[in-house]
């Protein structure tokens, strides 16, 4: 079978993804499977640019193609059934893994694993949040800190088999004003690692070559000039950030 243009051939849609806020669609490029937002299916908000969303998603994939860390699966805007949107090829996860769980508060493991929060559930148990201590989501919270995403679910993680971590879900990123939501704080005060300072650099220096130039027809100049101050104060800063200002640190609901 001949490999599809992705840009151009039929995007053939199969199914709906019904818990999504905004319409979000499962289709088909030939035999590539693709998840298939539509911009005339996102739900208007009250802090983010509304039809702009997609943007925003494709803008994010660009941002993790520079890092080289592979976080946000590939991603385009083009024409389907419901008009332009975001398309993003689908990854089939490992549900056997929990990058992101909540467990007994008193059973939180000695090694390998980050505490976030804690509270009590209905049944009056306490709960902890906890994440675990890995490369690829050290990696995921970097990329996050710099694209200020207000939605970094649980869920928005996805566990491949062979260990690696994708991450979903980036229209609301990029926003000039603080926004940073996250399961992710585990690493908080922690150094940067030189791999995780060379990615911000690449970041940088990419803001005035091929990624700065990409960015131009997806999000506004001064959302362009934020992301490279987000750059310029983490690696200045040289260790990952804690919580700040008046925004919740976590998303609701946290899956």
């Amino acid at each position: 079978m001949a490999t599809p243009d992705l840009l151009t051939d039929e995007l053939t849609l199969t199914g709906r993804i019904t818990t999504a806020s905004n319409a979000t669609f499962l289709g088909n490029i030939g035999d590539v499977e693709v998840v298939y937002k539509p911009i005339a299916g996102e739900s208007p908000l009250w802090d983010f640019p509304h039809g702009k969303l997609a943007h925003r998603e494709v803008a994010a994939y660009l941002v993790s193609q520079t890092l080289g860390w592979g976080i946000v699966p590939q991603t385009w805007l083009r024409d389907g059934p419901l008009g332009e949107g975001m398309v993003q090829l689908w990854q089939e996860q490992d549900p056997a893994q929990k990058p992101v769980n909540l467990i007994a508060a008193d059973q939180m493991p000695e090694t390998g694993w980050k505490h976030v929060l804690q509270g009590q559930d209905q049944d009056g148990r306490i709960l902890a949040l906890v994440h675990e201590d890995s490369p690829a989501l050290r990696h995921m919270a970097v990329f996050d800190d710099i694209v200020n995403n207000a939605d970094r679910k649980g869920d928005h993680i996805l566990a491949m088999a062979d260990g690696h971590r994708h991450g979903v879900d980036h229209g609301l990123t990029f926003h000039q004003d603080h926004k940073l939501r996250t399961v992710l704080w585990g690493w908080r005060g922690d150094a940067l690692t030189e791999d995780e300072e060379n990615g911000i650099d690449r970041v940088s220096e990419g803001l005035h070559g091929e990624l700065g130039r990409a960015l131009e027809s997806l999000l506004d100049a001064d959302e362009i000039v934020s992301l490279a101050a987000r750059c310029a104060r983490l690696r200045s800063a040289g260790q990952f950030p804690a919580p700040s200002g008046d925004m919740p640190a976590v998303p609701w609901p946290l899956f």
